[in-house]
């Protein structure tokens, strides 16, 4: 998409904010002449305050929540021609002066989402702000492996045609955080901005998120993501990577590390998460060693299918067995060497503390040992492929 194919439609979703709605207008206008204000269910008369300037209204005739109120907006905006949507505060929170930043990154990266990140070096911020920050931000990275570091923040660019494309659930605040974990699965890019913030005191500070209903919406959402985020099946894609996944297998190392090498991911990557799995898969996670690989590896952007894989090798009972005799060894000087109803029955606390000391030993040891190997392999394989595309150029 060309800089001249490009049309973007600042938007600016209203509730009951009349007091600060017009100035946040008049400011947008003198920066950028298309704009789009959706009232959604106003009761304070704000929108008539706007009625003599040349902007696009939408209205709800009541309250539906901003998650509607927004793609209320980017319908509109797909009538009106737009290849773009920035939304922006009614509130006076976020400043206009702001929007050349983000016609900048569209131009870069027309495909993306792009957040600003709000300068928290300021006056009057919420603790409640700060910590919901950090608390997006986090699971945002554990459900997508991807990093913003402004996950809560409502100034933002979208393109329209993911709207058209992907399926929401959410009406009102939190559909901010199922758009952006939606569109990273579908291989949207999610990209950050620097902006500016105002919070005004605390007396008059108007704000309709309610601390429990809506964080408990957001916890309930956070919650159904991550567990979709660890099922093997695949995402509604936009822009469409390789695909294979579900023929990974430990007992076809050759085959599921050529699939996984057209995934773009590099031998090292691979290497990573082949150690990420071994690690977690030595150490006596009972129960839980796929939900905590899984995990892990969604937050540190490694990749899962590898680190699943590579943690099938530590099931029992070679390896829990071989950590108990080393955890033996370290205790008391020798190997276990007797195993009855009374080593392995009623001294079961011993050795479930044995399992532990011994994984802490032999952890890292199995874990960099497959690394390497892994390693090797998609090196060779990965020259092996690319003399081949070579000699068919």
């Amino acid at each position: 998409m060309t800089s001249e194919q490009i049309k973007i439609l600042v938007v600016v979703p209203v509730y009951n904010h009349g007091d600060t709605l017009r100035k946040v207008v008049t400011d947008i206008l003198a920066i950028h002449p298309d704009v789009l204000v959706v009232d959604d269910g106003s009761i304070d008369g704000g929108v008539e305050t706007i009625s003599d300037l040349q902007v696009h209204v939408r209205t709800h005739e009541k309250n539906r929540g901003k998650g509607v109120a927004i793609r209320t907006a980017a319908e509109s905006a797909r009538s009106l021609g737009a290849t773009h949507i920035i939304t922006i505060d009614a509130d006076g929170q976020h400043d206009p002066r702001d929007l050349p930043v983000f016609f900048a990154a569209i131009t870069s990266s027309p495909l993306a989402v792009i957040v600003g990140s709000r300068n928290f070096e300021t006056l009057n911020v919420p603790a409640s702000s700060r910590f919901g920050r950090r608390f997006s931000n986090f699971w945002l990275r554990v459900q997508t492996g991807q990093k913003l570091q402004d996950a809560q923040s409502g100034f933002r660019a979208y393109p329209t045609a993911l709207f058209s494309h992907l399926r929401f659930t959410e009406d009102r605040y939190s559909f901010e955080i199922e758009v952006l974990v939606r569109s990273a699965w579908a291989g949207i890019e999610l990209l950050d901005v620097p902006i500016d913030v105002y919070y005004p005191p605390p007396a008059q500070r108007i704000s309709h998120f309610s601390s429990f209903k809506d964080n408990l919406k957001i916890s309930w959402l956070n919650t159904r993501l991550t567990i979709r985020s660890m099922f093997p099946w695949p995402h509604r894609r936009i822009v469409e990577r390789g695909s294979g996944l579900a023929s990974i297998s430990v007992i076809r190392p050759i085959r599921s590390l050529k699939i996984l090498l057209r995934e773009e991911v590099t031998p090292a990557g691979l290497a990573k998460a082949g150690f990420l799995g071994v690690f977690l898969g030595t150490l006596p996670l009972i129960g839980i060693h796929t939900v905590a690989v899984l995990f892990v590896a969604g937050y540190l952007a490694w990749n899962r299918v590898t680190a699943v894989a590579a943690s099938q090798l530590c099931m029992p009972p070679f390896v829990p067995a071989l950590c108990i005799e080393v955890g033996h060894y370290i205790r008391h000087g020798r190997f276990l060497t007797e195993f009855n109803l009374q080593t392995l029955g009623y001294q079961g606390l011993e050795r479930i503390w044995e399992w532990i000391l011994g994984s802490l030993v032999l952890a890292p040891v199995l874990a960099s040992l497959v690394a390497v190997v892994i390693f090797g392999m998609s090196w060779i394989i990965s020259k092996q492929m690319r003399i081949f595309l070579n000699s068919h150029d």
